[in-house]
């Protein structure tokens, strides 16, 4: 008799593990924000980077710090300014008078998680200096290509009101981005515990001293080996792409989503189902992660924009048309 190959399933307890401490940590000092704080981790799982859009006050910056602080990893900051070159972001070549030659000097962005604030504050040749750091993960200089260390992640942050001295971000650009995460306000008890917490915290001027590292870099590496094996159906690989498929043909859509945006979906739900501890996907999985990784994807026609219609509610109706698979 023909003996049967037994396939075990993939153990993602220290995944879980490892998530539910950085969620710990974080909750130090940032009250509420959930949805943020476990798209940030989603975005880290997957090899993507994160866009936050909200008014300013609403701990954008202060949460990617923290997550950059609770992994020991290296971590750069860069506040973009119209007046920032490519050069002062990927570095540049510099002659080195006692070798006669011009060595490449790195720049910040040679980091395990970048944040940029403001991203959109930023001229167009810089902005289109990222394009490469962040799909290829490297930094072509005088013909010769260097890699960027792994883990890398860029988190970058934009104001959604403020219009003068900004940069709008291209197509091109934003389809790079794994999410672009909306911040809200906070609830009347959750700024009523945070006004409590700021009192106690007694006038502590760097908040990110409250957290600790958790996880390590090379964990961080084996953690997105093991969202890469979470197992999704086919029938479920078929319906992200019906979702996909229906922006490009949906009369409420002037730009449908790309092929990139499909991969990310898959991922996105691969990540879900890793950090609730499941070795599988769920249409569950599909449906909570598509408005975070559509909405800076698809463009609304000029007549959906004028009626005030938002993406988020298009990608809900197509969500309804399209048949989940049972």
């Amino acid at each position: 008799m023909e003996e049967t190959t037994f396939h075990p399933r993939t153990d993602f307890f220290a995944l879980h593990q490892g998530v539910a401490a950085i969620r710990e940590q974080i909750g130090k000092v940032i009250i509420g924000q959930h949805e943020m704080v476990d798209l940030l981790i989603t975005g880290l799982l997957t090899q993507g980077h994160v866009l936050i859009e909200g008014v300013p006050g609403v701990a954008k910056t202060l949460t990617a710090k923290l997550m950059a602080r609770c992994i020991d990893a290296d971590f750069s900051r860069l506040q973009f300014t119209p007046d920032i070159m490519p050069a002062d972001v990927l570095g540049t070549s510099v002659f080195n008078p006692e070798t006669r030659n011009f060595e490449y000097k790195r720049g910040p962005v040679f980091s395990n998680l970048v944040l940029i604030d403001e991203i959109n504050r930023a001229p167009a040749k810089t902005q289109a200096a990222l394009f490469e750091v962040m799909e290829e993960r490297q930094i072509t200089n005088d013909g010769t290509s260097h890699p960027l260390p792994a883990p890398f992640m860029v988190v970058a942050t934009q104001n959604p009101i403020e219009q003068e001295g900004t940069y709008r971000l291209p197509e091109a650009q934003l389809d790079r981005f794994l999410f672009k995460i909306e911040v809200k306000y906070p609830s009347l008890n959750e700024e009523i515990t945070m006004l409590q917490s700021m009192h106690l915290f007694n006038g502590l001027s760097d908040l990110t001293t409250m957290v600790d590292k958790v996880v390590t870099a090379s964990q961080v590496i084996e953690f997105q080996a093991l969202v890469r094996k979470v197992h999704i159906e086919d029938k479920l690989l078929q319906y992200i792409a019906a979702l996909t498929q229906e922006t490009r043909v949906n009369a409420s859509l002037y730009l449908g989503a790309s092929p990139r945006a499909s991969i990310a979906v898959m991922n996105c739900a691969k990540a879900t189902a890793a950090m609730n501890n499941r070795d599988f996907v769920t249409p569950d999985d599909i449906v909570n992660m598509l408005p975070h990784v559509l909405r800076h994807r698809i463009m609304l026609t000029p007549e959906r924009e004028m009626e005030g219609i938002t993406t988020d509610e298009v990608i809900a109706q197509i969500v309804k048309a399209v048949e989940v698979p049972r």
